[in-house]
């Protein structure tokens, strides 16, 4: 299967280049703005992949689709919070099938109703949110709660280590709803909390325990769709360096009283800087995920799963979801037709290969212990 992955010399496009290059099902394509960075990277992949100049934002992008021949574009060039679905709607112009890693919660929550009817259309499937959140969210609150009668209460906390690589579109996309109003359900209504501005507590099966805040994320809108009778659904992140978060809660803060309107614009600043604290922090990182519900003998039951990622792989996990998307596409394996958010698509078990793969480790507690 002829692969395009647009951003593919980038943070995550890189990764998954690396991943599907190996692959003798994939003929990969690595395409991007910069043919001169996207030729230097394809040098060290392996032969085949071929580096090509592709604008996914010019009024010819479907018809150089065509013209290479793509079969599927996986799409990492975020950020995604204020994307429109101009290059999805190629996509599905041009024939192809699309996987994206966005999770911005508009881009991702919207996708379906948008884009359903283009990709039926077309015979073709779109999957948006192929990443950390919803895909493998989604997957391990499913292994979870598998069996329950129902779900009253989800939190999860993606914990990055410090030195991990950071890329700056990631940064700007955190940014933007950095003290802003953010919709969040709890105790079974909504309500507005502002975005990384009251860290708290979180703790880890194989990590300190570190404060995590508010990060509006797709999860917080599908989850209480996904599962009826959530009471609450909440979702943090951590930074290690507790000095980094803070100064988010300080930008958060200004932001609520006017004084920085638009905190994304510092992302090159801050990605610039962020070094400097790399030595206060390490290579691990991780993410939990707690449940609390009704198990099938109707008691009470709190599960929680951990994943720790040592030697600064943590941003392989992003990855993952469409990694194994794009193997299950090119082995020939059939996906829904039609556009829909990464939920559902793919078991926490066919994670399990990958977090070998990287030396991650998981574990799944039955304690009923809570973030406090």
């Amino acid at each position: 299967m002829k692969t395009l992955v647009l951003g593919g010399y980038g943070n995550f496009g890189a990764r998954i280049s690396r991943a599907l290059a190996t692959d003798d099902a994939i003929e990969l394509l690595v395409g991007g703005r910069d043919l001169e960075r996207a030729t230097a990277f394809v040098q060290s992949l392996a032969d085949g992949a071929r580096a090509v100049r592709v604008d996914a934002q010019s009024q010819d992008f479907a018809r150089g689709l065509r013209e290479l021949g793509v079969e599927l574009v996986i799409h990492t060039a975020g950020p995604f919070q204020n994307q429109d679905y101009r290059v999805p709607r190629a996509v599905a112009a041009a024939g192809a099938h699309y996987i994206d890693l966005a999770d911005g919660r508009r881009f991702v929550c919207d996708f379906p109703a948008a884009l359903d009817g283009v990709f039926r259309g077309a015979g073709r499937t779109a999957v948006t949110g192929a990443s950390t959140v919803p895909a493998l969210s989604s997957a391990v609150v499913d292994q979870l709660a598998a069996g329950w009668q129902g779900i009253r209460g989800i939190d999860i906390c993606i914990a990055p280590a410090q030195g991990a690589p950071r890329g700056e579109a990631t940064l700007a996309g955190v940014l933007a709803y950095c003290g802003a109003p953010i919709r969040v359900w709890q105790q079974g209504r909504w309500t507005e909390q502002p975005g990384w501005a009251r860290p708290s507590p979180v703790r880890f099966a194989r990590m300190r325990p570190r404060r995590g805040a508010l990060c509006d994320i797709p999860d917080l809108e599908l989850f209480p769709a996904r599962h009826p009778g959530v009471q609450s659904v909440m979702f943090r992140a951590a930074f290690e360096v507790g000095l980094t978060q803070q100064a988010f809660a300080f930008l958060a803060a200004l932001r609520r009283i006017g004084l920085l309107p638009a905190p994304q614009k510092l992302a090159r600043l801050l990605h610039a800087t962020g070094g400097l604290f790399d030595a206060f922090g390490s290579a691990l990182g991780g993410m939990v995920v707690r449940v609390e519900g009704i198990d099938a003998r109707g008691a009470a039951a709190h599960r929680a799963w951990h994943i720790a990622a040592d030697d600064n792989h943590g941003p392989e996990i992003p990855c993952m979801a469409a990694i194994l998307l794009a193997r299950r596409l090119a082995r020939g394996d059939a996906l829904p037709m039609g556009a829909q958010a990464c939920m559902g698509l793919l078991a926490l078990r066919e994670f399990e290969p990958e977090f070998a793969r990287w030396g991650m480790v998981t574990d799944v507690v039955d304690d009923g212990a809570r973030a406090a």
